[in-house]
């Protein structure tokens, strides 16, 4: 390689770069640009009526009270449901531009750009999502974003250090989850979690039923599978390949089940690129698979080789700052891991470039959820209310659940955690919307049983949910069977609300 002020040195990428992992760059940049994509459509399908000018929890008022450095957020700068159409449209044709390849045929900085601003965007939105955001796959995905930004084009090589940073997010993920499990509930501990989990999940996919129905020793062996996968399997991430490539297919296969028997918007899928990301170019050469991918790549020239790309000094320079900051960055989620008061999903700085994960450090054992309705009736009386339907969670009992799963349905899976004491002003705001017959927020559903008409009434019930037998479904065709626990909000008519913020 020559020498000078744009290449460096010819041992240089023999300890800097890597000919090993052009199939895991592609994985990482193409995956995460498709999440970013689906991410920011989903911003322009829900972020307005929940969060817009008029939303149940508004934006302005949010940045009037939070001070910009603790949440950075260019809509600190100015809000209007008008720019945050611009933010995630130009969001998603940038993600969708990656997907395609486009920045990747021209100079490393061009795909580092795109999915900069990318990660701006969306961590933009993030930033003032406030409870319709605080899911633990938001956070992973502005990380995941920042690190495969730096991953340059075909026209640099791989660098050593950034793979090393993906087995350090990956190591964190799948670690972190399996400590505040084994940590936190005891059913974790004493096998027992996935005899209730596949039911009280947030919310339940299409073989969820079926999942649930399985037998204990089956239960029992997934709970067993679930503590080597995190507690044991990540250990590997450290060793020599195709150690790291072992325990990424191990990482792609149980996320699968997870995708097979819930739904969990995009987290097992960004994992599962995750994992794909850590096989190398040689196991995936040895395999078979990603013809013309993997065999372009291995046969790729080693770095340094005669045709082999070279590393500019300034991407050299880049990628090694960036590495330094993560590096130091990095202190704090460490220690957590090894904390008896380890934090789940959280952040330690405002810019969410290194974070904490973790997931159901305990386990419901009952389903209770919300259920909305209305009347037209003056004087309602029980045979006067209709009750709306949502797109994903639980609702009528012969409704088998659906795949939803990686979109998001924001508002489902918020009122999950209403019965768990997890509520706030914004309950108030979607009876006053629902009342008004708000078309935003009526999209948003799946059923308006008034086909558009304002109710005069609206109430909010709360159910015990559990699934039906096998019998009870051969029999009923169900697959739930509810009972009602009592009120959680009672009727209110708009003139009740009328007094309370719009």
């Amino acid at each position: 390689m020559p020498t000078g002020l744009t290449t460096w040195p010819s041992w240089l990428p023999g300890w800097w770069s890597t000919a090993d992992y052009d199939v895991a760059r592609e994985v990482l940049q193409r995956g995460v640009a498709t999440l970013l994509c689906l991410a920011f459509l989903q911003a322009l399908g829900q972020f307005r009526p929940l969060l817009g000018e008029r939303g149940l929890q508004p934006v302005p008022a949010f940045v009037a009270r939070t001070r910009f450095r603790d949440a950075p957020s260019l809509f600190h700068l100015h809000y209007s449901d008008r720019l945050l159409v611009v933010v995630a449209a130009a969001g998603a044709l940038a993600a969708a531009a990656v997907v395609v390849g486009l920045p990747q045929a021209g100079p490393w900085w061009a795909t580092t750009v795109v999915l900069l601003s990318c990660w701006a965007g969306y961590l933009s939105i993030v930033q003032v999502g406030q409870r319709f955001y605080s899911f633990g796959w938001e956070t992973l995905l502005c990380e995941l974003a920042f690190l495969v930004a730096w991953l340059g084009s075909p026209d640099v090589p791989v660098p050593f250090l950034l793979v090393l940073a993906a087995r350090w997010l990956l190591f964190r993920l799948e670690l972190g989850a399996g400590l505040i499990k084994w940590r936190g509930d005891p059913a974790w501990r004493d096998l027992t979690a996935l005899d209730y989990h596949h039911e009280t999940q947030p919310m339940p996919g299409p073989l969820s039923w079926h999942a649930h129905h399985l037998p204990r020793w089956w239960h029992r062996t997934e709970v067993v599978g679930n503590h080597v996968t995190q507690l044991l399997v990540p250990w590997l991430l450290w060793l020599p390949q195709p150690l790291p490539s072992v325990a990424g297919g191990v990482v792609v296969l149980t996320q699968g089940w997870l995708v097979l028997t819930g739904n969990f918007a995009w987290l097992n899928w960004a994992t599962i690129v995750l994992g794909a990301a850590m096989v190398s170019d040689g196991v995936w050469a040895a395999l078979g698979g990603w013809v013309g991918i993997a065999g372009a790549a291995g046969d790729a020239p080693a770095p340094g080789a005669a045709g082999a790309p070279t590393a500019p000094a300034a991407y050299v320079v880049v990628v090694g700052a960036v590495v330094l900051v993560l590096l130091v960055l990095s202190a704090r989620p460490a220690a957590n891991l090894a904390s008896a008061h380890q934090k789940m999903n959280a952040s330690f700085e405002p810019l969410r470039l290194v974070n904490a994960y973790g997931a159901f450090g305990s386990v419901t054992r009952r389903r209770d959820e919300v259920v909305v309705e209305g009347s037209l009736a003056e004087r309602p009386g029980p045979d006067d209310w209709r009750e709306y339907a949502f797109r994903g969670k639980p609702g009528e009992v012969g409704r088998r659940p659906p795949q939803v799963a990686p979109y998001h349905l924001r508002l489902d899976w918020v009122l999950w955690f209403v019965p768990l004491g997890v509520s706030g002003p914004w309950i108030g705001r979607l009876c006053r919307r629902l009342l008004e017959a708000d078309p935003a927020v009526l999209r948003l559903l799946r059923r308006d049983p008034f086909d558009g008409a304002a109710p005069r009434w609206v109430r909010l019930r709360l159910f015990r949910y559990r699934y039906t037998t096998p019998d009870e479904r051969r029999r009923t065709g169900d697959w739930w069977v509810r009972h009602e626990l009592g009120p959680l909000v009672d009727p209110v008519r708009l003139a009740d609300l009328a007094g309370r913020s719009a």
